[in-house]
Parts: C-alpha cells; structure tokens; sequence
C-alpha cells in the first residue's frame, strides 16, 4: 500500500507539472489554451533528442526542454495567441484545438509515429527500499522537483510583485494599464513561463508516460480534469486536485484494473457535484 502510494504521488505531482501552466493560462488568463499538451510535447522530444542523439547529460537536457518549450510559447503568444485574448471560449476552442491537430501532424512528420523515452542515468534507474517500501529513485526525482516547483509558484503568485501585477492585469486590464502595468509583456511572460513549465513535465514524463505524437491528445483531458477540480484561482487547487487524482488513479489500477480508467472520472465527477467551481475556487470562497 505505501509503495502504491508513493508511486500515486509521484504521478500526482507530475500531472501538476504538466496541468499548472494550464491553469495559469485558464485560471489566471482567461484563456482556454487546448494546445498545452503540444508544449509538453515539444519539451519531450527536446530532452529525447538532447539526451539520447546528442548525449547531453540528463539533467542539462530537462533545464534545456524548459527553455525550449517557453521560448516556443513566447513566440507562438506574440504570433498567435495575443490575437484570441479577447475573443470568445468558442473561438479559443477552436483556435487552439486546431494547433493541437497540426502539432500532432509535424511531430509524425518529423519524429516518426513510434513510441520514444528518453534515456536516463543509470543513478536514476531501479529503486531501493526503506522499511519495506520500493522507492523508486526516478519517481522520487519527480517529487523533489515538483514539490519545488509548486513551493516556487505559489511564492511568486503571492508575495512577488510580478503576481500582483499579473493578478491585476486579470481582473481589470484598464485600470492596469492606468497604472503603469505593461499587460502584455505580463501575459507574455506568464503564458512562456506556463509552457515551459509543460516542455518540463513532458521531459519529466517521458519515463513514465512515454512519448509519441499523440501525447497531447492523449493527456488533454487529465490535464483539464486537474485544473477543473482544482479550481482555475490559485496553484494550491490543482496541486491538491493533481496528488489526489493520481494517487486515486495508480490505486485504481492496482485494486480494480478492470475499473481502474474509470476511478478519476468519477472522483471528478462527485467533486464538481459537490464543488463545481473546483475545490479552491473563488466562488467557494466567497
């Protein structure tokens, strides 16, 4: 039991790695941004070909997927995305479902469509016991880092002048901007920093959840369901949303494997009834 549990955390926090810059950009942003899984893919295959082609060291490749994946998001915002801020949920549907669809094209294009991961070091392989519980030493790498990374985010969301400032420019653009506050190279920042938190999750995942061209097809909807019972105002909610829900889902798997990719749609769908703006919404906190 305690051995599934860690794995559950270790899923857990990964998913919250993947899902955060998600609810940056939904919660924070106001921008329902589909193709998140696409930078998650592109941080991915950043570390497969850094680290297995060119022989990078692995933890040079995870810092590089990073980059890689913000500097893409950065400049696909100014291209693409600074045009649909202000337009409908339908049109930012639409928008970005359709560079999901091409993301996957140029991925098989390019990659091939086979199944890749990413080669780790060999201090990073099998796992060692304490008082009988298997720890293996990659997923514990994750929640070392993804424990920091949450700790981090919250920290500049609520004591940093950045996240007042990005904080306001959400609510009110206008008196933002009034005040002196560059909105747009706040939502620039936030939404490349958002994906290369993805590019990150996705290099981290690659171990675990493999890599192939449909990868943000295949994780769109977990990612939604963590920011959706999370709640869409804050980090703590799909940290909270995201350990649960994998936890829930590897002991799923082990318990009732018939059953078992049914466990968080269901936890998803008695939450919503209970909370439907998320567990740490603002319209439950009111």
């Amino acid at each position: 039991m305690l051995t599934i549990l860690f794995d559950g955390v270790a899923y857990g926090m990964l998913l919250f790695v993947l899902a955060c810059g998600l609810s940056v950009t939904l919660g924070l942003m106001n921008l329902i941004n589909l193709a998140h899984g696409a930078f998650a893919m592109a941080g991915g295959y950043a570390v497969v070909i850094l680290s297995n082609t060119y022989g990078v060291p692995f933890a040079a490749s995870l810092a590089l997927s990073f980059l890689i994946s913000a500097v893409i998001g950065l400049v696909m915002e100014r291209a693409f995305y600074v045009h649909v801020y202000r337009k409908t949920h339908l049109e930012q549907v639409l928008f970005t479902i359709g560079l999901v669809f091409m993301s996957v094209a140029i991925a098989d294009y390019a990659m091939g469509s086979s199944q890749v991961f990413a080669r780790t070091p060999v201090a990073l392989q099998g796992q060692f016991n304490v008082f009988g519980v298997g720890i293996g030493r990659y997923r514990l790498l994750i929640i070392v880092i993804c424990g920091i990374l949450a700790l981090g985010l919250q920290s500049i969301l609520v004591f940093t002048r950045f996240g007042s400032r990005l904080r306001a420019a959400v609510d009110d653009q206008r008196v933002a901007r009034g005040l002196g506050i560059n909105v747009d190279r706040i939502f620039a920042l936030s939404f490349a920093f958002g994906s290369g938190l993805a590019g990150l999750g996705g290099a981290l995942g690659t171990e675990i959840l493999g890599l192939d061209p449909t990868f943000p097809l295949k994780f769109m909807i977990s990612f939604l369901i963590v920011v959706a019972v999370g709640g869409t105002s804050s980090i703590t909610g799909p940290f909270v949303a995201a350990l649960l829900l994998g936890i829930c889902d590897v002991a799923g798997k082990y318990y009732v494997p018939k059953a078992g990719a049914f466990v968080i749609y269901t936890i998803m769908i008695v939450i919503l009834i209970w909370r439907p703006h998320g567990l740490f919404s603002r319209a439950t906190a009111k």
